[in-house]
């Protein structure tokens, strides 16, 4: 299968405002939720907080998943399935598998083949796309995956099992060309420097999904805005306490994936709309600092592949190669 190849030119100077723009702005960032900072250059102190954040402080934690309402509570809709007891980390498996009830869990969840039909506010676009099965990890990539894997601590608030935030496109995939061959997996991209990427269709090692992947990932089967109640299954502005939360804590879809919807954005392989916002890559999903109306299925919004803020992290992929006759 021919190698995907695309140039990314990157923008020297970069600023962001607090408004979304339709039209073609030279080095203009626009943040998934419209709040108000600026940016000139990719940061080199990666726990930057967002400036917003910072003056108006964080939150301190007053709660752990176990003070959550019992999984059985939250399934009377028979909507999803109840949710597994919150995750703890086996030592030696921090970056591929989970602790549950003392059983180990895998990482990937198998999707099944389908077509999802994508749409785009902005120029009022349709389209729709077939797919073949693949793998979706369960929870975001958490801070003691991310740091297992690289070494690196970029995240502003800081715990093992919260989502690794902070962290750019580029880094989202380093990641997971590490992730690969730290697995002896073949890893779907070839990074050229930092303005060029081929990904390989073909390789069996973690990437980014699709955002075509995680819509129909995120719906699992629903076609509504949301696969459930939103105050049960995502984290966002009015439940978050302003401050992002532990993977796993709140219920999954029918699909058995975690926060799909809240918590924190996940960067998708896709560029947004290159005519228009350049290399600019797509964000799915909503994240704690968002207002219920960005946190839906079919929500695109867009960011500079370099841009790292604290409401923004990765779950990873993986193709599932056919089987030979």
């Amino acid at each position: 299968m021919p190698l995907i190849t695309e140039v990314i030119r990157m923008h020297k100077d970069v600023i962001a405002t607090p408004e979304r723009c339709d039209k073609p702005v030279a080095a203009n960032i626009i943040k998934p939720n419209n709040r108000s900072f600026f940016h000139h250059n990719p940061p080199t102190n990666t726990n930057q907080q967002h400036p917003k954040r910072a003056t108006r402080g964080r939150v301190p934690r007053a709660a752990s998943l176990a003070t959550l309402p019992p999984s059985g509570d939250r399934t009377s809709a028979g909507w999803a399935p109840a949710a597994p007891e919150p995750p703890t980390r086996s030592a030696g498996h921090g970056y591929d598998r989970l602790l549950v009830d003392g059983n180990q869990l895998n990482l990937m969840i198998a999707v099944p083949p389908g077509q999802v039909t994508l749409s785009d506010r902005r120029t009022q676009r349709r389209w729709s796309v077939e797919l073949t099965p693949y793998e979706l990890a369960r929870f975001p990539v958490t801070q003691a995956q991310y740091a297992a894997i690289t070494g690196a601590h970029p995240s502003t608030a800081r715990g093992a099992e919260l989502p690794v935030e902070g962290v750019s496109w580029w880094d989202a995939v380093r990641c997971c060309n590490a992730w690969s061959r730290r697995e002896g997996l073949v890893p779907a991209y070839r990074i050229s420097g930092d303005e060029a990427i081929e990904w390989d269709p073909s390789a069996d090692g973690y990437r980014l999904p699709t955002e075509a992947e995680w819509e129909h990932a995120c719906r699992a089967g629903t076609t509504g805005p949301r696969y459930g109640p939103l105050d049960e299954i995502a984290w966002y502005r009015d439940n978050s306490r302003e401050q992002i939360h532990e993977v796993g804590g709140r219920q999954p879809n029918a699909w058995g994936l975690h926060d799909m919807l809240g918590n924190v954005w996940d960067w998708c392989w896709d560029h947004y709309d290159t005519e228009v916002y350049g290399s600019y890559r797509v964000l799915r999903g909503g994240g704690w600092f968002d207002e219920h109306w960005s946190c839906r299925a079919s929500v695109r919004r867009r960011s500079h592949p370099t841009f790292r803020v604290d409401d923004v992290g990765f779950r990873v992929a993986r193709s599932i190669r056919p089987e030979s006759d």
